[in-house]
């Protein structure tokens, strides 16, 4: 194990962005923010959902996917550059039937892709009498949960919708997931319902550390979104908050003391159900 993955204190930075439906504009974006929390010391870079295209049609969505070697470069160079895991938010990538799958790709602090994981659960959901939406129509729903190492942390690896799903953080808690990654894109009304509480919620129930970077404000694509990313630690405490527009938040993550929780807590240990 090299020095870096021995560090038992790791910074943690969540990007907010204001993503639109020019790819190139949100690169360029999305990397100043991360040379922004390369300079704050962090160890770990979260990007939102949908950072690099937020999009309504079909053709911008086909257009960013047939272009994905360009988000990987970015996110591959930057990871690279700055000696710093990069959690790539998501992004549209082909997929067999001709609809795109909303992807996740990480990258290690040598600029290697480590992982990807494409989005389970989709938002199919009537948000209001005027507000709806059908992901499943343009994406395919990806099937596997996705832990991976770095650092010497284990992330589990979400976006947006899944974190509805409780049982997905119980997997991939069980699989040592000692940080959830839940980067979206959430709309104004469920957001305030319930954005913090699930949070939360994932937090607590799996004694982990959430960074759940967002989408906010009005994108080009007529689209408004919550905001408030936030970092919380595995009591459930909200240790950043990114309440206005798009920014950076940090947090430092301690491991010795999130494992000295699940020690004198060891409430996964005591389930009876599903094991």
């Amino acid at each position: 194990m090299d020095k870096d993955a021995a560090k038992n204190v790791l910074i943690l930075a969540a990007v907010q962005m204001t993503s639109t439906a020019v790819l190139e504009e949100n690169l360029e974006t999305a990397r100043t923010f991360i040379d922004q929390a390369s300079a704050g010391g962090a160890d770990i870079i979260a990007l939102p959902e949908n950072f690099s295209l937020m999009s309504e049609t079909k053709h911008q969505r086909q257009d960013a996917a047939g272009r994905v070697n360009e988000v990987e470069a970015m996110l591959s160079g930057a990871a690279r550059d700055h000696g710093a895991v990069i959690i790539g938010g998501s992004t549209p990538l082909p997929a067999p039937d001709g609809r795109v799958t909303n992807t996740c790709l990480v990258y290690d602090d040598h600029g290697r892709r480590i992982g990807r994981y494409d989005k389970i659960h989709l938002f199919d959901v009537s948000v209001s009498s005027s507000e709806s939406y059908c992901e499943s129509r343009h994406i395919a729903p990806g099937s596997e949960p996705l832990a991976v190492d770095a650092l010497g942390l284990t992330l589990g690896i979400t976006i947006c919708y899944d974190l509805r799903f409780p049982e997905l953080y119980r997997h991939l808690a069980t699989a040592g997931a000692e940080l959830f990654s839940i980067p979206s894109a959430f709309t104004v009304p469920t957001g305030r319902a319930h954005w913090h509480t699930l949070l939360r919620a994932r937090a607590i129930e799996n004694l982990a550390w959430v960074i759940a970077p967002a989408q906010v404000g009005e994108h080009t694509s007529g689209r408004q979104t919550f905001g408030h990313s936030l970092i919380i630690d595995p009591w459930g405490g909200i240790v950043a908050e990114c309440a206005g527009g798009p920014g950076v938040i940090f947090a430092p993550l301690d491991r010795d003391k999130a494992a000295q929780r699940r020690q004198q807590f060891p409430a996964l240990a005591h389930r009876v159900l599903d094991r």
